[in-house]
């Protein structure tokens, strides 16, 4: 089949596209990047959905108007990488779309028991004429997980080592893991969780520090030129969500704006200037990471697996070679997928898999009671004609 993935990010920057070929069944499901891209956002858009993220600048007639608009651009997204490919819209099979998370509602417990991700898929099914699959996070909440990381599930399908553990890392807006088993390995269990912080503080710190003329710490060099407060790492690494056990789940709600703000603020009143800022904040990220594998990883990590608008942080990168080491730390890319467009691929196959109504989820990655067929189908146009080409029946 030839499926869309669709996602924007914790992060919130724009939209990753990809047209994927997918066949087989799991364990022999095989995924295929056709083409692919990345839309940002356009600038008023993107403070839209930052404003959406927060309580007290939100408000129900903002949300009900952004879960058009941001469908629309998802739309059209859908239609420029169609184009892009040289496809029609009728060679596509399914659209399999994430839309934008605003709010991830996590108890004082650690459960989750809602989630909300905006980009109305009627929108996308009426633009382009496929059939659409969103809102894959709420089942698996229903069933009691926490709705994430649902990247880890084409984890286990596709990037299994032979003979060793592998950490496959994920550094976006937040920090997220999946330990995995070898494929020699036919008892134990994997684990994924969210670690904390991945961009998210150090974007927003960005934002602040510069009024707005920069969103991101580009090269890392911000971290460079600065030096890490070690007495207040310590400090910020006391947040009791680190030493929670998995699963757990986090987001904006926890580590966003509001808590970088207060954190710039914190850092001048120590004395710290910008860049000491910048770089006590990225070592928090590096330090959080590797504090999660030595408190939970299940066996002896062989490789960490990095992903994630994080990998192209160098300072970011060489302090959490630092840390980890003697473990290598290595790219999607060294495994043959690519770490820009790898989580629409992941929705591609998560919208696969429900389609022939299977399981998108593990409960051991997730903390679900039991495995569940993911998300919403919306029909599209090709509906019927999928349906008799699936199963034979309309």
């Amino acid at each position: 089949m030839i499926v869309i993935g669709l996602i924007s990010g914790t992060s919130a920057d724009g939209i990753d596209a990809a047209v994927c070929e997918l066949t087989g069944e799991p364990p022999r499901l095989e995924a295929l990047i056709i083409e692919a891209m990345t839309q940002p956002y356009p600038p008023e858009l993107r403070q839209r959905v930052l404003s959406a993220c927060l309580p007290a600048t939100s408000s129900v007639d903002a949300l009900c108007q952004l879960n058009v608009d941001l469908a629309e651009q998802f739309a059209r997204v859908a239609l420029q990488i169609i184009e892009k490919t040289g496809l029609t819209p009728s060679q596509v099979d399914l659209i399999g779309s994430h839309g934008q998370t605003v709010w991830h509602s996590v108890l004082p417990d650690g459960r989750v028991n809602a989630t909300l991700q905006l980009a109305e898929a009627s929108v996308l099914a009426e633009r382009s004429g496929i059939t659409t699959v969103s809102n894959f996070r709420a089942r698996d909440i229903a069933a009691g997980g926490q709705g994430a990381p649902l990247t880890s599930y084409a984890d286990w399908l596709l990037l299994r080592h032979p003979e060793h553990w592998r950490a496959v890392q994920n550094i976006g807006g937040i920090g997220n893991v999946t330990f995995l088993p070898p494929l020699s390995d036919t008892r134990s269990a994997p684990l994924a969780f969210d670690t904390g912080p991945g961009n998210v503080l150090i974007d927003a710190a960005v934002s602040q520090i510069t009024q707005g003329a920069q969103t991101f710490d580009h090269d890392g060099q911000y971290a460079r030129q600065g030096h890490m407060d070690a007495d207040w790492l310590e400090a910020l690494l006391q947040h009791p969500y680190y030493a929670r056990r998995p699963p757990k789940t986090t987001g904006r709600e926890l580590f966003g704006v509001e808590m970088a703000h207060s954190l710039v603020e914190d850092g001048y009143k120590r004395g710290l200037n910008a860049p000491d800022v910048i770089a006590t904040l990225t070592a928090l990220t590096a330090h959080t990471i590797a504090d999660a594998y030595h408190r939970f990883a299940p066996d002896a990590i062989g490789e960490v697996v990095l992903g994630g608008g994080g990998r192209s942080n160098p300072a970011l990168v060489e302090m959490l070679q630092a840390l980890l080491n003697p473990v290598p730390v290595r790219s999607h890319e060294d495994l043959g997928m690519s770490s820009d467009h790898k989580e629409a691929l992941v929705f591609a196959l998560l919208a696969y898999e429900t389609w022939h109504a299977r399981a998108g989820n593990l409960p051991a990655l997730t903390g679900a009671s039991h495995s569940v067929v993911l998300g919403q189908i919306t029909p599209g146009n090709n509906y019927v004609d999928l349906a008799r080409k699936t199963w034979g029946r309309a």
